[in-house]
């Protein structure tokens, strides 16, 4: 798990070193550009400078960035082309304005504001490409940069897609788990208030032979009401931030095994241990159920995407005031699944509804070689 955030993270940091990188070697095309021109060309690597530092800054300051760049952009070409003299468009302020138009088609809300931005961007380049090249009109430099942009456009608007693609699949999963959310909020509400019900009953027949035992059935039917409503909150609590629900109430480590014995029987082997002080009374209702949907798309995972995983191990255990879970897999050549966000939308409810209830879930490959699910829930 750390060597794969930690790989991620170094893939991001050279990717950003290689087009920092490019832009200088632009700059510096410039530079030389400017001393064989002379005159008002020397505003163009200033212009490429300010563009590198908006790349820098672009997640910070992603429109601000993006505005004085094209400002800075505009004025030159005004200028160059008020004077009437022979300029060059600026390679490194090109780049960098079409670095910026697709960060901003990929994540400036909403959608009409970043189109209109990139629409100016357009413009800005068609007036650097035909107004620094006065003498030549500026049309190949002028195509050129509507080519960079169209091309610039089209990644922006298809990361910006996939995006909203992922988004909206993630709020559909979120909207049917609400579902079983809810009905899983009912049949608990029914269970408990079944066992209040019954109690209070027991309760008034005992009060009408031995008084005295009345006390100890109050107390029991308060400790009933107590455990409802902690429940209630937990679930309710979930359902109004729109995450994961677990399956059904009322399941038993009978119903963990049971699961887990029917994936041995088509697939893999499967062992499932279980660690001491670990009952159907220890957990709480939620968690149980949440553990159960948390294993079945483990398993569910080993068989989609790690097809030649010879030996799966399942440990359910308490450590200090926490119950976790660990499901690994081995034996498997390959295994395409990243962790977390990257599991699919299965382990992306999980992680959500696990940390709803106060607890963590982590997906990740193991030292051992191994791929390795691990929940983890608090005891309170």
């Amino acid at each position: 798990m750390g060597d794969n955030k930690r790989f991620v993270y170094w893939v991001r940091r050279l990717s950003e070193i290689a087009m920092i990188g490019w832009l200088s070697m632009m700059l510096l095309v410039d530079l030389a550009v400017a001393v064989g021109a002379g005159g008002l060309q020397f505003l163009v690597p200033v212009c490429g400078a300010v563009g590198i530092v908006a790349v820098v800054l672009r997640r910070r300051y992603r429109i601000e960035g993006f505005a004085v760049l094209m400002a800075c952009s505009l004025g030159v070409s005004l200028l160059i082309g008020a004077i009437n003299v022979v300029g060059v468009p600026g390679s490194a302020e090109s780049g960098a304005l079409l670095i910026l138009t697709i960060g901003v088609l990929r994540h400036v809300e909403p959608v009409r504001r970043a189109a209109t931005l990139s629409l100016v961007a357009m413009g800005v380049l068609m007036a650097e490409g035909g107004m620094r090249d006065y003498h030549n009109g500026g049309l190949a430099f002028s195509f050129m940069l509507f080519i960079g942009w169209a091309t610039a456009a089209g990644v922006g608007g298809y990361l910006r897609f996939q995006q909203e693609r992922r988004v909206e699949a993630i709020h559909t999963v979120r909207r049917s788990e609400r579902l079983e959310l809810a009905r899983e909020l009912h049949d608990l509400v029914a269970h408990h208030i079944t066992g209040i019900v019954v109690q209070a009953q027991a309760a008034r027949t005992v009060a009408e032979m031995k008084p005295e035992a009345v006390t100890p059935a109050l107390d029991a039917i308060a400790n009933a009401g107590v455990e409802a409503l902690t429940s209630m909150r937990r679930l309710v609590s979930v359902l109004r931030a729109e995450d994961e629900a677990a399956r059904t109430p009322g399941t038993s480590l009978a119903d963990l095994r049971l699961l887990t014995e029917r994936f041995s029987a088509g697939g893999p082997g499967v062992s499932f241990e279980v660690g001491q002080g670990i009952t159907d009374g220890a957990l709480p209702p939620e968690v149980m159920t949440t553990l159960h949907r948390v294993l079945q798309e483990s398993l569910t995972n080993v068989r989609r995407h790690a097809p030649g995983t010879g030996w799966v191990e399942v440990d359910l255990r308490l450590h200090e005031r926490t119950v976790r879970l660990r499901v690994r897999n081995y034996g498997s050549a390959t295994d395409p699944r990243l962790s977390r966000l990257g599991g699919g939308f299965g382990l992306v409810g999980m992680a959500e509804r696990v940390e709803a209830l106060g607890g963590r879930l982590l997906a990740g490959p193991t030292p051992e070689g191994a791929w390795e699910v691990f929940a983890e829930f608090p005891l309170t």
